[in-house]
């Protein structure tokens, strides 16, 4: 938690600096260096919660042919030219219920190692079928309690593949395959712990120099009343700036000062304070009726989920985004990720973070 909050920080600033300066400053590029060392600080940290299945999700309805298809300008660039990539869905996919975003991770993290496992070329295969409960048993075990029905993504390439021996390691943190400096070990270990963090299986197939398939399965969902289909959490268009009142707990002065110079630059009327019984006195007093509460979720005395829930009880209409750097088993506890109510990990960018806001006060976030 502390460590994300001091990548928001620095990253944060780090892109207040690189808008104020121009490309040709010498400046820039020091600094973009900087922003860049802070990005990968932050992907091994996500990795690693990952990994232990210790992310916050916030699963919905969600179509993983679309998922597949929306990915097709990322992925092209990502395997580079000399590799040709085949996509083969299944019009009668039925939907799962998973995060977006931890989805398109998976997805990104298995085309790479692909693309890596060819380094003279080849071809990589994403496949989407309704599986069988059957087949899952086979990789989930006897003793496993299964769905009726199992949505089935895999990708496969025609590359190296991997040794016997290294089979039965693929999935540790910090075990791989290739040369010191082009892997962490990480991106495996974190598509295992999204899958089985999300009910699903995953099982590795590979022979070398035929190379490897990694197929997942997730149970599928039935669609519940109100569920109009998958929708992007971040989907907003236009000016990401409003004039609404937004009332900001955050215990890291870094922080709070870098958001609540952010939003009240974009036009947003802000009112910040470092701690749950303050922002209660505020509301009490009718100093401030905010439209959206913006709490980190770790705060000193109460923390931000209790402080939401007092909240909106007596303001049930009041909108929630929780930012935390670790705040899983809290939110977990709390079974607070319901309706009007959402989520951001840290470190975020400033554009992520005013994107959902805009999002959630526009009502274009699934409730």
């Amino acid at each position: 938690h502390d460590f994300n909050n001091l990548l928001t920080a620095i990253n944060g600033y780090a892109d207040l600096v690189l808008r104020a300066l121009e490309p040709s400053d010498p400046l820039h590029a020091k600094v973009a260096e900087i922003r860049k060392s802070g990005e990968r600080a932050a992907t091994l940290t996500d990795r690693l919660l990952a990994f232990s299945r210790k992310q916050v999700q916030q699963p919905q309805l969600l179509d993983l042919n679309a998922v597949v298809e929306s990915m097709g300008s990322l992925l092209a660039p990502a395997i580079g030219e000399g590799i040709e990539m085949i996509t083969e869905l299944d019009p009668d996919l039925p939907p799962v219920r998973a995060d977006p975003g931890q989805m398109e991770q998976v997805l990104l993290n298995l085309v790479v190692n692909a693309r890596d496992a060819m380094s003279a070329g080849g071809q990589v295969t994403v496949r989407t079928e309704k599986v069988d409960p059957k087949e899952v048993k086979r990789v989930a075990g006897a003793a496993q309690s299964l769905r009726p029905e199992y949505a089935g993504i895999s990708v496969t390439d025609s590359g190296c593949g991997i040794e016997p021996q290294n089979l039965a390691h693929v999935f540790e943190p910090f075990f791989t395959t290739k040369e010191r400096g082009r892997g962490t070990g990480l991106g495996l270990s974190m598509v295992y712990g999204i899958v089985t963090q999300s009910g699903g299986f995953i099982e590795l197939k590979s022979q070398p120099g035929r190379g490897t398939t990694v197929q997942i399965y997730l149970p599928a969902a039935a669609r519940a009343p109100g569920d109009s289909g998958s929708i992007s959490v971040d989907d907003a268009s236009g000016s990401l700036g409003g004039n609404e009142r937004i009332l900001l707990v955050e215990d890291e002065q870094s922080v709070r000062d870098l958001v609540t110079s952010s939003l009240r630059s974009e036009g947003y009327r802000v009112l910040a304070t470092d701690c749950a019984e303050e922002a209660r006195a505020l509301m009490a007093g009718e100093v401030f009726e905010p439209d959206l509460l913006l709490t980190d979720v770790m705060l000193p005395g109460q923390n931000g989920a209790e402080l939401a829930t007092e909240l909106r009880r007596e303001d049930p209409g009041l909108k929630v985004l929780f930012v935390s750097g670790y705040a899983r088993d809290v939110l977990g506890r709390a079974q607070i990720l319901s309706r009007g109510v959402h989520f951001v990990q840290k470190p975020f960018t400033l554009v992520t973070l005013l994107r959902r806001i805009r999002a959630i006060l526009d009502r274009r976030v699934p409730a």
